[in-house]
């Protein structure tokens, strides 16, 4: 089955019709549904969707939410809209629902997902989601939903990646290893072009980035308990392994120092769109920006291939997006929270071709037939989001001094990571 994305706004405003007279009543900036409806439900979600800035993306929305609410008569849903600040917002989320005056269902950043299952504020929505529907969910997401009692207790219902982008002109194959990449990246180099880029400066894109390499050898932040484990035991020969990669990339030629003042994806769409780069590590989302500003024949030339790994064997990439979890223990409250997963997980997520969680949804809508979606698909299998502990911030930022340090020749591996070490340890100790 496949359904386009004009035919899915069509469909949506369709069924919307009967409510179309009094659609600015329906739907308002803080409520969905009509203002004496019997029954009422809080939701706590972000500007992207339903408030988009972009007029096509509001209207489509506004399509899908007027034919939920239609669906779901003697309902309202109120609206409450996150600011552009993630992290302050998922913790006075957090705070709010530990006092009793949280959402009674919200829109949760991935990368705080153990956070609030820790907390223990998410209702299971098991029983609104088919086996295999939680089958059917990449392996990292399954993890990423599931507490330890084996619940479901949120729906992730989109997701990103980081992958490698290549000029086939002159990279021809995928470097399927570290060693790979580097040989094509020096063969790059020779011809005065840059060989590689990546973000290497003081940005969490930078850290984020870096971090597949890490996880490839199977390497690992934190312990269960949440406690900074990166730079002890195998960890830190891991840690090691993957920021050698990096700097043996600089050292030799293949990636240029400037990197360290890379911190931005922007930055290296312009290199790709000025013939200046043979290959970048970027997000999913870029492979339609380079359809979007190179010329269709330069643009052609450009391919995406998941990151390579110290072996072909070894992968993984960074994944980020977003979930939506009911905080309520109103089984009702519940089962709308949960019906509004699915109103953004399928039709939602091929409006906007926001990456799906389900390995079927992308056979299902032909927003995702591109055989780029096929690659990401295929490397989501080996996605791992970030640990959803509080020091994950303070981690990531002495990644970002650690990766400038040791790149620009101003301090060795060993000792970058002893002092990201004992500044992460100072401040884990402080919390």
């Amino acid at each position: 089955m496949t359904i386009s994305r004009t035919s899915i706004l069509t469909a949506a405003l369709a069924t919307a019709m009967p409510v179309v007279a009094s659609a600015e009543d329906l739907i308002t900036r803080n409520r969905v549904g009509p203002p004496d409806a019997e029954n009422s439900l809080t939701f706590r979600l972000t500007a992207f969707d339903l408030y988009s800035a972009d007029d096509a993306t509001a209207e489509a929305f506004r399509a899908l939410f007027t034919d939920f609410i239609n669906d779901n008569p003697g309902w309202r849903i109120d609206t409450q809209l996150q600011t552009g600040a993630i992290a302050q917002e998922q913790a006075r989320i957090v705070e709010q629902a530990r006092a009793g005056r949280g959402p009674d269902c919200a829109m949760i950043d991935s990368s705080q997902l153990a956070t609030f299952k820790e907390a223990g504020l998410l209702a299971p929505m098991t029983p609104f989601f088919t086996d295999d529907e939680i089958d059917d969910l990449f392996p990292f997401v399954r993890d990423g939903v599931t507490d330890a009692d084996g619940d479901v207790v949120a729906w992730w219902w989109f997701t990103d990646l980081r992958v490698l982008y290549r000029d086939t002109t002159l990279v021809p194959d995928a470097p399927q290893t570290w060693a790979d990449l580097q040989e094509a990246a020096a063969q790059v180099a020779e011809t005065g072009l840059e060989g590689v880029l990546f973000n290497a400066g003081r940005d969490e894109a930078s850290a984020f980035d870096w971090l597949g390499h890490f996880w490839a050898q199977g390497g690992e932040l934190v312990d269960e308990d949440g406690r900074p484990v990166f730079f002890e035991g195998e960890n830190r020969d891991k840690f090691l392994a993957a920021v050698a990669f990096y700097a043996d990339l600089v050292d030799s030629g293949a990636a240029p120092r400037r990197v360290t003042a890379l911190a931005s994806y922007d930055d290296l769409l312009a290199s790709a769109a000025a013939g200046s780069t043979g290959m970048f590590i970027g997000g999913n989302w870029m492979y339609a920006q380079i359809r979007n500003t190179l010329d269709a024949d330069a643009a052609a030339n450009w391919a995406v291939s998941p990151l390579p790994g110290p072996t072909p064997d070894e992968r993984a990439t960074g994944t980020g997006g977003w979930a939506i979890a009911a905080l309520s223990d109103d089984p009702a409250k519940v089962e709308m929270c949960a019906g509004i997963a699915r109103l953004y997980a399928g039709p939602g997520n091929a409006f906007q071709r926001l990456l799906p969680t389900s390995a079927s949804l992308y056979a299902e809508y032909e927003e995702f037939a591109g055989p780029e979606f096929q690659i990401f698909a295929e490397a989501l299998e080996d996605g791992q989001a970030r640990p959803g502990v509080p020091i994950y911030p303070e981690i990531s930022n002495q990644i970002q001094i650690l990766l400038g340090n040791v790149l620009s020749g101003s301090a060795t591996p060993e000792d970058a990571l002893d002092a990201a070490a004992a500044e992460v340890m100072d401040a884990f100790e402080r919390m």
